[in-house]
């Protein structure tokens, strides 16, 4: 079995047990978001499945996310205005931003749970997580800009 079948079995698996019903859309949005590392949105996820999926709606993808996001699979990565993404990577990472195209990159970094203590004497609040985001321009977009010039 695959890393990203053993992860399929064990989300359907976390679902059910929350008692939600898998249904063949349920079953292939969760299957794309676990194989996307693009961190899609919904009109994304949407647009890779409706062919496969005629009568769905992107309500049905924005219901599952949300399912999905209270069984703790998912995070929601909401980013000002623009359209949330979503990644099924629980874990705890960071993320790299493109400036240019909206792509982003998961990266590991050790340590900064010490950002959270510090945090907290500082401000007094009791802190519970924290999101590190990097910004700049991916390769892609850097080579795209080298051609254009």
């Amino acid at each position: 079995m695959t890393v990203s079948n053993s992860h399929l079995r064990e989300a359907i698996d976390v679902l059910k047990k929350t008692g939600v019903r898998i249904t063949p859309q349920r079953h292939a949005i969760l299957e794309f978001l676990i194989n996307a590392d693009t961190h899609p949105t919904a009109d994304e996820i949407y647009r890779a499945l409706e062919g496969n999926f005629p009568n769905m709606s992107v309500a049905t993808v924005y219901n599952n996310l949300r399912v999905f996001r209270e069984a703790g699979l998912i995070k929601e990565l909401p980013y000002g205005d623009s359209s949330s993404r979503f990644d099924f990577s629980t874990s705890e990472h960071y993320h790299a931003i493109c400036n240019e195209c909206g792509k982003i990159v998961d990266f590991h970094y050790p340590g900064l749970d010490e950002v959270e203590h510090f945090a907290a004497s500082v401000t007094g609040y009791e802190v519970n997580k924290h999101r590190l985001e990097v910004y700049g321009t991916c390769p892609e977009c850097q080579e795209k800009a080298k051609s254009n010039t």
